[in-house]
């Protein structure tokens, strides 16, 4: 037999108050009623409440500190009536525990139909401005042949007589330690409480059957990736009358090749030429939502600079008020060729710049000769200029009167 403080998780060493935090925990996780009846999960929940009856009480806990595990032989052998302590321990623990130790709720009461999650895709457009999409959702209706009840046309499902409906029986056994009770599943109707004859053909006795369900689903401005929207009362039916689960529908937003978003605000990319940059214009900015809009771009902007637009981003979900901004980040575009006209203007600058300029890959044009004769013709006037000047130097000018 599984050591009872391993079945817990608990080490020896652990308080009462552990031991019972422990099994707490155990319970929520292996109840049968929320585990869909699964074997596995009723064997575990057995062994978790057996292992509680014994460290749960200090006394049934000493004991067994002191005589072992339930397998093992008692030091009283051969008193009460030469009967086995391991073997009386495990019989205790198998009448007391073959089932659960509570009532059950009824079987046939209702119960609600389980949530359903489904992705939807949309674009920053549709996210922005809200849009209307049509799905299908697979789900789990009511069946339309039985009404629900899982018995076929014209028939009805009979009350189980070995448990009289309840889905459960009860044994009462006594043992050295007094009168217990054990409380199983019905073994005929397997815990339903109900016995179906003839099945339903179309849902197969289940009284539910899968279908696709059109619905039209409205996507509110603003949402983002990861929004989840609650439609009630759109997943699986219920059983025995009772209330639909809802659906979750999980949004996807596709990026978009002009615009990334950022919470409620929007970027992009804005490219400017050198003379829009230095000088200062006013530009058309194309937007999400609003078409063209004019942006001042001020004298001096520089490369990588951001310019806003406020108001002009993504609408704010969740009641907020307004909008995000849009964020214009500024690329200084530079032209790979140029014209004559627009090679000398730029040499011209950059002279006034005092800013060297390598020569052009084509090699020296025209205009290129003629700027260096009038350079050394400038060189040449100015020697002479200078050496008149120092003639003169010193003589009295005459001037007519």
């Amino acid at each position: 037999m599984e050591d009872l403080y391993q079945i817990l998780g608990v080490p020896r060493s652990a308080t009462q108050d552990e031991i019972k935090k422990a099994y707490r925990r155990l319970v929520r996780q292996y109840h049968p009623d929320t585990n869909n009846g699964d074997k596995d999960t009723e064997e575990k929940f057995k062994k978790i409440n057996a292992a509680w009856s014994v460290l749960g009480d200090p006394e049934k806990r000493a004991r067994y500190d002191q005589f072992g595990t339930a397998d093992g032989s008692s030091p009283f052998e051969g008193g009460f009536g030469g009967a086995d302590f391991g073997d009386l321990f495990g019989d205790l623990f198998s009448q007391v525990f073959g089932g659960y130790t509570r009532q059950q709720a009824n079987p046939n009461a209702p119960s609600r139909g389980a949530d359903l999650e489904m992705r939807l895709r949309v674009t920053l457009l549709e996210a922005a401005e809200g849009v209307t999409h049509t799905l299908e959702i697979p789900r789990r209706e009511t069946c339309t042949g039985c009404d629900g009840s899982g018995a076929r046309s014209g028939t009805s499902p009979e009350t189980c007589s070995t448990c009289g409906g309840r889905g459960q029986v009860e044994q009462v056994q006594r043992t050295l330690f007094g009168q217990f009770m054990s409380v199983t599943p019905c073994p005929n109707c397997g815990g339903s409480g109900r016995l179906i004859r003839d099945k339903c053909p179309e849902c197969e006795g289940q009284g539910r059957a899968r279908k696709k369900h059109r619905l039209e689903v409205k996507v509110p401005p603003g949402v983002e990736r990861g929004t989840r929207l609650r439609i009630l009362g759109e997943g699986d039916a219920g059983l025995n009358g009772g209330s639909s689960g809802d659906l979750y529908l999980v949004v996807d937003v596709e990026p978009h090749k002009v615009f990334e978003r950022q919470g409620a605000d929007l970027h992009r990319r804005l490219v400017l030429n050198f003379p829009q940059a230095a000088l200062g214009t006013s530009v058309e900015v194309e937007t999400l939502i609003d078409g063209t809009e004019r942006l001042e771009v001020p004298a001096g902007t520089s490369h990588g600079q951001v310019l806003k637009l406020r108001g002009k981003g993504m609408p704010r979900l969740r009641g907020a008020r307004g909008r995000g901004d849009l964020h214009c980040h500024v690329i200084l575009e530079v032209p790979s060729k140029l014209t004559e006209r627009q090679r000398e203007l730029l040499s011209e600058l950059a002279e006034e710049m005092e800013t060297p300029v390598a020569p052009s890959s084509e090699g020296p044009g025209l205009l290129d000769k003629a700027r260096e004769k009038a350079r050394e013709v400038g060189k040449i006037g100015k020697k002479l200029f200078d050496g008149l000047k120092e003639k003169l130097k010193g003589a009295r000018l005459l001037v007519p009167l």
